[in-house]
């Protein structure tokens, strides 16, 4: 479950611990550790609130706590439109070489562009460290000198492209380099189509402006009802009319794409550029194939792959392996741009098609090639292509053992130990972004994979397992597995588990994703606990597995919430004919969405990789993959044997039709 939100009762605490402060206070005693970690709690929730002025008064008190820099940053964050540059630059002085000293030149860099000060805006981003905000890189990329050559301007629409939402920096730097010609028209409407197609009219809007107002004028209307601006026009004659046409055909295409391609096969196709309709044709393809239709292919056939966005081109590659289509899989797969095609996923199906149409040694080798790029244990596909290359799936040798130094550095780190000291009273995302920073982000490259195993060690110890998991996870040259897939609760979950017939490791392999093994995770729409349940779902397990006298607030309890979430699992497991990837998608997205991903009777039986791979959300796609692959690097831990990824997934396909349905109310 992704947006987690940690509840503590150190927080209800601490509320009841200042309300003894007032005293000692105005005596000018000396507060203790727990009244100082109070104080630091409520300055926390007061900028959150906005409130500059207790901040400010509670400030004084914190003078020395392990915080401090975290509780001057709130305080002179929640008042920065109005402070002076002096002050801020005392703060970077005060503050040298924190989290905190680069957060606070994050917000001020960000200020100054809004204002428009280049001379100070200029002379500060050079000291900013993380720099990882777009909005900040969009407003450098604006000041830098404009005759640079294209290597700017693709810098840029990598930046822009990518973005959901609108922001100053961003718009403003497309206005600059549009009026210096270094972006195109064709760039701009790039951009409102991709808005468009997430959803953001706004942001299409905004991107249309910069052509000119009335380029963007009828986006709203566009956005209220596509279809009836269609009708109401029988041509398109200048490029905005052409592209405005194309706007309406990408949001009438979201929720009625057979429509759209009646409209656009019939009327629409000879008024456009073919780049417009292969566009248009793409969005047609990509909405049809998410509803796991054979007709995909056909609407992608009247596009070009070079007309298709990545997203549309990923779509048809899951499309045609439905279909077993593996010259569209490698033509479509060869068509993405090159940071897309390299990732692990595309990379693996393009082997994979490679290997299917290979008529001779060259084209096997270089199937096999491919493979061997990206064959390790570090994730899904990497996974599948080890099996792919004949091999199977083992604990890596573990790396030297860290001396005494290397975990004295970690534990001395301030960084580190800020991080700790907040996560442990109850400030875990404060505490989190610290500890990102110091592992990745405060020196450039981050830290060596020594130094990573030494800061995950030290999580580990800490038992703050998922900055554990995370932060091994990084090293590039060693991996640890005994880090990457701790097993905390080791005797209570294995035990549950061999009870009701479970495989541990796949119970280990949902949790890691699931929680990260945080006691007290909450997601945000309420799913608590190492596993996640959901309260109706736990009071409706409780019930089923005769769990008497079960209270909602007991998921919050460690042996509850893996008795009951196991059992949910085997249930659900039992109700997809003990099917791995369709359990674990039914774990994340509720059971009536895999059964009806499935398919129906008559539906192909699918190799479960490109079951998975179709998953229409992208969050469950992403789920699965990753459960599934936790899950083998578990059992190589567990069991110390070598071990397969394929078997686990297995072969997907409507449920025979004859047999019953175990537990229909599943919820």
């Amino acid at each position: 479950m992704l947006f987690r939100t940690i509840l503590t009762s150190i927080a209800v605490s601490a509320c009841l611990a200042l309300t003894a402060l007032a005293p000692l206070q105005a005596q000018g005693a000396a507060l203790t550790p727990s009244q100082s970690d109070a104080v630091i709690l409520e300055m926390s929730q007061a900028f959150k609130s906005g409130s500059s002025k207790r901040l400010s008064a509670l400030l004084p008190q914190v003078s020395g706590h392990v915080l401090q820099p975290w509780a001057a940053y709130w305080e002179l964050r929640a008042r920065l439109d109005t402070a002076a540059p002096a002050e801020v630059q005392d703060f970077f002085t005060r503050f040298a070489g924190s989290y905190q000293e680069d957060r606070l030149r994050n917000d001020w860099l960000l200020l100054l562009g809004q204002r428009r000060y280049w001379s100070d805006f200029a002379a500060a981003q050079p000291l900013f460290r993380m720099n990882d905000d777009r909005e900040v890189r969009c407003y450098s990329l604006a000041l830098e000198p404009l005759p640079a050559g294209a290597e700017l301007s693709a810098d840029f629409k990598r930046l822009w492209y990518a973005q959901k939402e609108t922001d100053d920096g961003c718009n403003y730097a497309a206005g600059r380099l549009f009026a210096a010609k270094r972006l195109s028209e064709d760039d701009i409407w790039r951009k409102a189509r991709l808005a468009m197609e997430a959803n953001r009219p706004r942001v299409a809007r905004l991107a249309a402006e910069i052509i000119s107002p009335k380029a963007g004028a009828s986006i709203d209307e566009i956005s209220a009802n596509p279809s009836r601006f269609l009708k109401k026009r029988a041509i398109a004659a200048t490029r905005i009319a052409q592209e405005s046409v194309v706007l309406a055909l990408i949001r009438m295409a979201t929720s009625d794409p057979d429509g759209t391609a009646s409209i656009l096969e019939n009327h629409w196709s000879v008024h456009l550029k073919p780049e417009q309709s292969g566009w248009a044709w793409g969005v047609i393809g990509k909405q049809v194939a998410q509803r796991l239709s054979g007709d995909a292919l056909q609407h992608f056939a009247k596009a070009r792959d070079s007309d298709l966005s990545d997203s549309q081109l990923g779509w048809k590659v899951r499309a045609a392996l439905r279909q077993g289509q593996w010259k569209e899989v490698l033509s479509a797969t060869q068509a993405m741009s090159t940071e897309v095609r390299q990732e692990s996923g595309w990379v693996y199906w393009r082997a994979r098609a490679l290997s299917k149409l290979a008529k001779t040694d060259v084209d096997r080798a270089a199937a096999k090639t491919l493979y061997e790029s990206i064959a390790s244990v570090r994730g899904f596909y990497e996974q599948l292509a080890l099996e792919e290359l004949g091999q199977a799936i083992t604990v890596p040798q573990r790396p030297l053992a860290l001396t005494a130094e290397e975990k004295e550095a970690a534990r001395s780190n301030a960084g580190l130990d800020r991080s700790l000291y907040a996560i442990r009273i109850g400030l875990r995302s404060d505490g989190v972004r610290e500890w990102n920073y110091s592992t990745n982000l405060h020196t450039a490259g981050g830290m060596s994979d020594r130094e990573l195993l030494a800061a995950a060690d030290l999580a580990c110890q800490n038992e703050v397992w998922d900055r554990c998991i995370n932060t091994s996870e990084r090293t590039k040259g060693v991996i640890d597995f005994e880090q990457r897939f701790p097993m905390p609760h080791k005797s209570a979950v294995v035990q549950r588990a061999m009870q009701i017939g479970l495989d541990p490791a796949y119970v280990y392999g949902l949790i890691r994703q699931e929680s990260r093994f945080i006691m007290d995770a909450h997601s945000g729409v309420g799913a608590a606990g190492l596993m996640q349940i959901m309260p109706p779902t736990a009071r409706w397990t409780a019930k089923k597995i005769g769990l008497s006298n079960f209270k909602p607030n007991q998921i919050n309890d460690r042996d509850t919430n893996i008795v009951i979430g196991t059992a949910y699992l085997k249930l659900v497991l039992d109700n997809f004919d003990g099917s791995m990837p369709m359990a674990a998608a039914a774990y994340n997205a509720g059971p009536s969405r895999p059964r009806n991903w499935r398919g129906q009777s008559g539906a192909p039986l699918l190799d479960a990789a490109i079951w998975a791979e179709n998953v229409p959300f992208s969050e469950t796609r992403d789920y699965v993959k990753k459960v599934l692959s936790n899950t083998t690097n578990y059992a190589a831990l567990i069991s110390g044997q070598p071990q397969s990824l394929k078997q686990r997934l297995g072969l997907v396909g409507p449920r025979n039709a004859s047999a019953s349905e175990p537990n229909e109310d599943l919820p």
